[in-house]
């Protein structure tokens, strides 16, 4: 590839073989240089006459600044660049910088222009989210993990030390996780010394495979630069077992840093090596005031802020515009960010053609057509989800039959399965309510079937009814602890495996009579007053039932 490029721009075959073979065959850009380097003193071994080779083609490919005042055109008579022939095919797309043409009288050096471009070697662009181009690049441009990120927190310290340490960051999407994991390593960076560089992965898109490539280029720069290998994970929760466990060996021999990304709870999704390998740093959803620093740095910035949106226009964005959408994204600053990008949008459009007026006023019905609703944190399958069912549970515990309904609307309106909620109900009827209540059950059970026969959005007010019911019956855990110390009996008792008193054994062989089965039973309607003892020899006079209990409400 190399040398068809270097012969597109006209250089001989020779001549590039040995500037590949000079510069190690990998850059064209190097091999140019070497060319030019040589040619710019005239050697029996750069040419074939001996002379300075002159590389007509090589400005179409190149940009070359020139101090000296631009010059006019040469005619086609007298410039010593061009050519009565057909114009060379157009090089490859990626090779061509500029088209401009430098003076031809000397011959300039050859550089390749890098574009202004962030901390983190891409060109920003007006194509990005605002929320991408807002990404705090230190450390000390994230707002709202204090805790996380105080001077002796442990980020903190090891950034310093330029020795991160291999850790999982957790929380909500939108408090920073992606962009708190590119800050610490150009923070690390920035203290003296390159000493790590960052490559950044999703679990959505990538698969073992590109792991392994990943470690494999990691132990080639380690070698090649004595330098490590930050290894960013984004949704590492998506992962299964097998491919979590391709990151400890490479974690363990220190070929890599690993830093993960999750918003589920670590402790349900990551297996346990790895979390015993990484440290769990949890980040916390961000308060309306941090969302409000966010948005007015990002209306703010002329570089890469809310302006570079709307092209040539100005903007305008009111106070309570700021506030409505810093109190209602939830602690999100991607959803913050993005309803403000939305809303300036939405408020350019009504500019119109009138060239008098180039400012974007941005107000409060445009923050809140731009957010819609908020988005309701909720995950059938996630920690929120048991988050919720516990905070019902315990409601209707307390007797709280507003808070009860609110949970129980939380649930509904996340997209929960109203079955779902039902059983838990049923479970609630015996275990909190038992016997103080007994047609609590009842009305449970009559609940789950009625939520079946109708089904979403019917069957919302009978679960209503139910919890309100439940909430406000008498409360009594007689039953749930008799289980439970029935329970603890069985499994830690020496007698557990004590055999059933031969009076309380059935007999219906002759056999079984014989040997005593049934015999001394007592029929107790015969004999309500008999004393009989039903226990085990071992377990005489215990007791599991505290019933009737002298307070209903607690059991």
């Amino acid at each position: 590839m190399e040398m068809e490029q270097l012969l597109s721009m006209g250089f001989p075959s020779e001549l590039a073989a040995q500037a590949l073979a000079a510069t190690g065959g990998k850059s064209t850009v190097k091999a140019t240089e070497w060319i030019l380097s040589q040619t710019s003193h005239p050697h029996p071994n750069n040419s074939p006459n001996g002379s300075s080779f002159q590389q007509p083609k090589l400005d179409r490919f190149f940009h070359f600044p020139s101090s000296k005042p631009k010059q006019e055109p040469s005619s086609p008579s007298n410039s010593p660049t061009q050519t009565t022939t057909a114009p060379p095919p157009p090089p490859p797309h990626h090779q061509v910088l500029s088209a401009q043409t430098p003076p031809p009288s000397k011959r300039p050096k050859v550089f390749a222009p890098s574009p202004r471009s962030n901390p983190h070697n891409h060109t920003i662009s007006n194509d990005e989210p605002l929320a991408e181009r807002m990404r705090p690049r230190t450390i000390d441009d994230v707002i709202g993990q204090d805790l996380l990120l105080s001077q002796k927190s442990l980020l903190r310290s090891a950034i310093r030390c330029s020795r991160i340490p291999s850790i999982i960051l957790w929380g909500p999407p939108g408090t920073g996780k992606t962009s708190i994991a590119r800050a610490i390593v150009t923070s690390a960076n920035s203290q003296g010394s390159s000493s790590y560089r960052f490559v950044s992965l999703s679990a959505v898109t990538c698969g073992v495979k590109d792991v392994r490539d990943a470690f494999e280029d990691a132990r080639k720069f380690k070698l090649k630069n004595s330098k490590r290998t930050v290894l960013f994970l984004d949704e590492v929760h998506r992962f299964n077992k097998s491919q979590q466990d391709s990151f400890l060996p490479v974690i363990e021999d220190g070929t890599i840093v690993f830093i993960g990304a999750t918003t589920e709870n670590p402790s349900f999704h990551l297996v346990t090596p790895l979390l015993s390998r990484c440290r769990v740093l949890t980040l916390s959803p961000l308060k309306p005031h941090h969302v409000q620093t966010i948005l007015k740095r990002a209306v703010n910035d002329p570089d890469k802020g809310l302006s570079k949106s709307l092209g040539s226009l100005g903007v305008d964005v009111s106070e309570e515009a700021v506030e409505f959408l810093s109190t209602n994204c939830d602690g999100d600053a991607r959803v913050a960010l993005n309803s403000l990008e939305i809303s300036a949008v939405a408020a350019a459009a009504r500019v119109g053609s009138d060239g008098d007026l180039r400012l974007a006023s941005v107000a409060l019905d445009d923050a809140k057509e731009a957010l819609q609703s908020k988005h309701l944190a909720y995950d059938r399958a996630g920690e929120e989800h048991y988050n919720l069912i516990s905070a019902l549970h315990k409601s209707m515990r307390g007797s709280d039959a507003d808070a009860s309904i609110y949970w129980l609307v939380r649930m509904l309106e996340g997209g929960e399965q109203p079955l779902y909620i039902a059983r838990r109900l049923v479970r609630f009827a015996s275990e909190d309510v038992g016997l103080a209540d007994p047609l609590a059950l009842n009305q449970a059970v009559a609940c789950y079937q009625a939520c079946h026969f109708l089904g979403m959005p019917e069957c919302n007010v009978i679960l209503a009814q139910c919890v309100a019911y439940l909430a406000l019956a008498p409360k009594s855990i007689s039953v749930y602890r008799a289980m439970g110390a029935a329970q603890k009996v069985v499994r830690e008792s020496v007698g557990q495996n004590e055999g059933v008193p031969l009076h309380l054994r059935n007999a219906p062989t002759k056999l079984m009579k014989e040997l005593g089965y049934g015999k001394d039973y007592i029929y107790t309607p015969d004999n309500p007053a008999a004393n009989q003892s039903f226990l085990p020899p071992s377990l005489q006079g215990y007791k599991f039932l505290d019933w009737p209990a002298s307070n209903a409400n607690n059991g």
